[in-house]
Formats: C-alpha cells, structure tokens, sequence
C-alpha cells in the first residue's frame, strides 16, 4: 500500500463490476473476460472482476465463475471479487479468488434499500465470513456508500463514516472504501470527512470512491490527496451509476483520473492510451457514449 507521502498511487479498477452491474445492455462472459484482459495489459493490478451475489437481484453479474475460469491471471494483479455473504464467499472461494469484498452503508435508510437490513445487521453478516477468510488467507476491502449524502437519509454526518469503517477494520478488512455512492460531495466535505477519519484512522487504511453526478469527482479526489490518500476507485470509461440512487452517474472514469495523476507527477503504473483503448472497446460492445473526457480528447486527435 503507498504511504500518504508516496508518489505512488493506487487505482482499484472497478469497472467490471460497480461498472457492469448497472449497465442496461446485456454483455456476455467473453466480453467481461476481454475488459479485465485488456485492463491488466494496460498495467492495472487491481482489478474488481466480479460479484457473487444472487443473479436474480445483480443479473449483469451471472457467470462470475466463468469469468474468474476464463481471464489470464496476469502476475501482480490482484483479481478481487464483492461478496455480501458467506454463500457467496464460499463461491468465490471455488473459483480461485484471493480477495474479496463486503458492502456496508453509512445510513440506515440505504442500508435498508440495498441490503435489506440495518447497518448492524450487515456487520453481523460479514462477521463469520471476515472470520473465514482470515483463516484461509484471504484479503478482505470494505465498502461503505453514501459517506457523503443519502437518496433516503440526506447529509451524513463524519462520525458516523469514521465509527463504521473503524468497525470493519477492527473486524479485518485490511482498507475500507469510502463511497460517494450519489455523487453530491465537494471537496470541503471530502476534506471535512477525511480529515475526521485521519484522526483516528491511519491514510493507508483508507480509500476513496468518487461517482462523479455533479462534477466534482476528480475535485473530490484532488482533496484526499492532499491530506494523503493515496487509494482510490475507479471505472474504464466512467462506467456505472447506482440502481437504488435516482439520476447518480458512473464512477469517476479511469482515463481521467490517470491523466490528472499523470500531470501532478504521481504515479500509477497505468499505460494510459492501453487504458483509453480498453474503455472504448466495452463502450462500442455496450452502444453507449464513452463517459470519460479525457478518452474522448485523445479519440479526436488531441494529443
């Protein structure tokens, strides 16, 4: 993990995941095969690949087996996988993964819409599968949305993101994610919130996940920089949204956030137009606009 002085940064691609599974077009397992493909050969080592959850409820992450069967594991990366119980732990298990991660919500009301129970009922959930994973040797990343602002609940307060993700690092998850998931953050209130958590959290515990609704994504991320993050997610293409957060757009795209890095000397081992070809590729799969600017720039000529 890069210290909080580090110039290196780290980039968790979450694309085939938190990207795909909102996506309206069906796409099919050689398809998801050749985007995690084609994200590995551009130089990304964390790569979220799938979800074994229920394909009644997530039917864009059916034959998450089959992709974990089909993808070339490439030395160094890091294939992860979102895991919401031990059922889908133990799938995840027998198709080869070696990290997975749990979901929890920052309010009540998300966590009632999403996961059907509440914030504590989910720890309680993820207890015995945090329990087995360290057992067998497993990396577990923590997730918590809506750390700054809730379709249900409103405004989030600080105290309750940085209570939360203490939990989850108490009960082993080795990084906890904190999402945007609707996109309304600015970077006062990212700085507001991170600047709670680093009082009691160390940075390298700590990561950002940014959907960029209202155009402050990369803002939002320029701000954990400062105060020393150095872990954030992303999506190829600016692929996603959030099925249970009305008009909330992709994750911040990947291209764009590589470029900004790229042009504040901070590294990220990501080969940029690899990266660029690789998101316009699943967009032409998908029939849908590419969403990152930067992609966008460099498809017309512009560099």
């Amino acid at each position: 993990m890069p210290s909080s002085t580090s110039n290196n940064v780290r980039l968790v691609e979450v694309g085939p995941r938190d990207g795909l599974q909102n996506e309206e077009q069906p796409i099919t397992v050689a398809d998801k095969i050749r985007l995690i493909d084609d994200l590995g050969h551009a130089g990304v080592r964390w790569i979220e690949a799938g979800s074994f959850v229920s394909p009644k409820w997530v039917p864009q992450m059916a034959g998450s087996d089959q992709v974990f069967a089909g993808i070339q594991r490439l030395p160094g990366v890091s294939y992860s996988a979102l895991t919401p119980n031990m059922q889908g732990f133990e799938a995840a298990l027998a198709a080869g993964v070696r990290e997975v991660a749990v979901f929890a919500a920052a309010t009540e009301g998300f966590s009632q819409r999403n996961l059907n129970c509440s914030i504590s009922q989910s720890l309680q959930r993820f207890a015995p599968l945090l329990e087995a994973a360290k057992a067998r040797g497993i990396a577990v990343r923590g997730y918590i949305s809506c750390v700054l602002g809730c379709p249900c609940d409103g405004e989030v307060a600080p105290q309750q993101v940085t209570a939360l993700a203490r939990e989850l690092l108490d009960m082993g998850c080795y990084e906890v994610s904190l999402g945007d998931t609707i996109g309304v953050g600015t970077p006062g209130s990212t700085s507001r919130l991170f600047e709670h958590a680093l009082q009691q959290l160390p940075a390298d515990s700590l990561a950002g996940h940014f959907h960029d609704t209202w155009g402050q994504a990369l803002a939002n991320i320029h701000a954990s920089l400062q105060l020393g993050i150095r872990s954030f997610d992303s999506a190829v293409a600016g692929l996603g949204g959030c099925p249970y957060a009305k008009g909330a757009t992709g994750n911040v795209a990947s291209e764009d956030l590589v470029y900004m890095l790229n042009g504040m000397g901070l590294h990220s081992g990501i080969d940029l137009p690899a990266l660029i070809a690789a998101g316009q590729r699943i967009c032409e799969l998908l029939g849908r606009p590419n969403q990152s600017r930067v992609a966008r720039a460099w498809l017309a000529g512009n560099h």
